[in-house]
């Protein structure tokens, strides 16, 4: 479920992933990465290959639509790169740890 105090919304959400690049993030596990955003795609030095925002919007989005606040892990969002995507929701207040 989506934190509303975070004051990030789906028009904004890649504006603030890029403004936080460089910075390291903890996945679940702990496992501290960093990530650059070229264009509509996210690089972490972990992973070869690329998240798109379009990947991070979906999760969005299922975030949004998840009232019931049944998804509160990387697993639940079903999705390429979710323990990624999950540790930036994580350190930029988008979910809160559950």
């Amino acid at each position: 479920m989506i934190n509303k105090c975070s004051g990030i919304s789906r028009e904004n959400l890649w504006q603030v992933i890029a403004d936080n690049q460089g910075k390291t993030i903890y996945t679940v596990k702990k496992l501290p990465f960093t990530y650059q955003v070229k264009g509509g795609e996210l690089f972490t030095e972990r992973k070869k290959k690329s998240i798109t925002r379009a990947t991070f919007e979906k999760a969005y989005e299922k975030l949004e639509k998840d009232q019931e606040g049944a998804i509160r892990g990387p697993k639940a969002l079903g999705c390429f790169g979710a323990p990624y995507i999950w540790a930036i929701f994580l350190a930029l207040g988008v979910v809160e740890d559950s």
